[in-house]
């Protein structure tokens, strides 16, 4: 019975992975954001290669590996730190700012390291700035309340295009039918005039207009 039971704590362990469900949550996700970022500095390095006419392949492989250190360690730092305050649900927008701005210094930090060991306290200080300044924007644009009030671009008056209500779009096609109708009446007219003339000066009548919506002989 003992063995029963070690044997499907052993097979479950086996189904749930070698890593705790926690870790999983945070390693995931920061490998993810570091891919993104990886992506977008090999583009980058390729790009500073071709520039610089040197090895775009070089040049791609090494910005790629020092973005994706930086977006992985951020992203990392980050939930763990709001991990440890809390979490997303309850932590608050000065404790969001604390933990992006530590992630930031972390990441810079790594990423000098990388660069060389007299990198890593400019480092620290710049992606700390920019990780919690990024963070303050983040937050005045998620929490900016909404003013039901405001003006569309559309509403304004410097605007060269109007938002019509739907009793402006009727009356607006309203006009243009009664418009067209106007200038078929006047091509009818014209033919008319057409026939007269043709048969005043002793010709054949001419055939009557084939009506398109009118059924056609078997």
């Amino acid at each position: 019975m003992a063995e029963n039971d070690s044997t499907s704590q052993t097979r479950a362990k086996a189904r749930r992975g070698l890593l705790p469900p926690e870790l999983i949550d945070v390693v995931v996700p920061s490998i993810k954001v570091g891919g993104l970022t990886g992506a977008a500095g090999v583009f980058t390095g390729i790009t500073a290669g071709i520039i610089r006419d040197a090895s775009p392949a070089l040049f791609g492989i090494a910005s790629g590996i020092q973005w994706f250190t930086l977006g992985s360690t951020f992203w990392l730092s980050r939930t763990v730190a709001i991990k440890a305050w809390g979490g997303e649900a309850v932590i608050n927008k000065t404790d969001r700012t604390k933990a992006s701005a530590l992630a930031g210094g972390t990441a810079g930090a790594v990423g000098g390291l990388i660069r060389g060991p007299r990198n890593i306290l400019p480092g620290f200080i710049i992606f700390s700035l920019a990780g919690g300044i990024g963070q303050l924007f983040t937050n005045s644009v998620v929490n900016a309340p909404v003013n039901p009030n405001s003006k569309s671009i559309l509403q304004s008056k410097w605007s060269p295009l109007k938002k019509l209500t739907d009793d402006e779009y009727r009356h607006l096609m309203d006009e243009k039918v009664l418009r067209i109708d106007t200038e078929i009446a006047l091509i009818d007219d014209k033919i008319a005039e057409l026939r007269a003339s043709h048969q005043e000066a002793g010709n054949e009548p001419l055939p009557p207009p084939v009506d398109d919506a009118s059924p056609k002989a078997a």
